[in-house]
């Protein structure tokens, strides 16, 4: 079937305003209306094929599938919802500013590594309930604490410039 352009431009910004089981309904029926097979939907309308097979095949049953927006891996706080918290309590003793003080950036001297061993032995977390250091460094970076080296001052270079006393 062949469809002029604003046609399908229509169709695809109307697939767009939908989200979820209602977008499948409405891409079900467009495709069943037009008699298409869903490789003529993807390639006229930039539909994924799998979208268009779930759709049909919900209209064809009647059973619409469930969402799948809370699938997947809970983050950290959601098994330990005081996780947070007591990282800003361990981590504000070791806090210091920008020392340039040109940003409002806190920089935390501990690495995720020491926090994670202070959490343990001064939270009672157990290894095994803990993220790994790399996850709470993201958790402590997500928190404004930035895991660098805070340097209060750098010595001065040695010059390698002559003085009047050096052998020529």
């Amino acid at each position: 079937m062949e469809l002029s352009q604003p046609v399908r431009d229509l169709i695809t910004h109307t697939a767009d305003s939908f989200a979820g089981a209602d977008r499948r309904r409405y891409l079900a029926q467009t495709v069943a209306e037009l008699g298409l097979s869903q490789r003529a939907a993807q390639r006229l309308f930039g539909w994924g094929r799998d979208t268009i097979r779930k759709a049909l095949h919900e209209r064809r049953c009647g059973v619409t599938c469930t969402a799948t927006c809370d699938r997947g891996r809970k983050p950290a706080e959601h098994h330990l919802p005081r996780l947070l918290e007591d990282i800003r309590d361990l981590v504000a003793d070791h806090v210091q500013a920008d020392p340039t003080l040109q940003t409002t950036r806190l920089y935390c001297r501990l690495t995720a590594a020491e926090v994670h061993r202070q959490l343990i032995q001064r939270k009672g977390y157990t290894a095994e309930q803990l993220p790994c250091a790399k996850t709470l460094g993201v958790k402590l970076n997500a928190l404004g604490f930035r895991l660098r080296k805070v340097a209060k001052c750098r010595p001065q270079k040695k010059s390698k410039r002559p003085t009047p006393s050096s052998p020529a």
